[in-house]
């Protein structure tokens, strides 16, 4: 995806502040973080959302849960953190790449949603 903005970000085209990277994924700090702990984790294939996920995803989908707890850990939220994907207009998903936030700190997060 040549205009997608995490794919640029993949491929080196715009700088980030990486946090953990292997040959599946890339997590980097969010640069309008709303905790003290805030990063991103992406697929380096671009997928755009869970609605396009297939089977072949499991092991990233699964990969980028398990390498949070220690993404977060190591930034500064041991006692626990949350973790965010929104998915498709509804979701309120900003950029059509796949990504998951870890959000967190030394204080808790808040409540997940406000009632309407």
């Amino acid at each position: 995806m040549d205009n997608c903005l995490f794919c640029k970000i993949v491929r080196g085209e715009i700088p980030s502040k990486k946090a953990y990277e292997d040959e599946d994924l890339l997590a980097f700090h969010d640069i309008h973080p709303q905790r003290p702990v805030h990063i991103l984790v992406i697929p380096k294939r671009h997928i755009t959302s869970l609605t396009d996920a297939t089977p072949a995803d499991v092991p990233v989908l699964g990969k980028m849960l398990q390498v949070a707890q220690q993404l977060a850990v190591d930034n500064g939220s041991p006692n626990g953190f949350r973790t965010i994907i929104n998915t498709g207009p509804i979701g309120q998903q900003e950029v059509m790449h796949l990504h998951m936030h870890i959000v967190g700190g030394p204080e808790p997060v808040g409540p997940m949603l406000k009632r309407f």
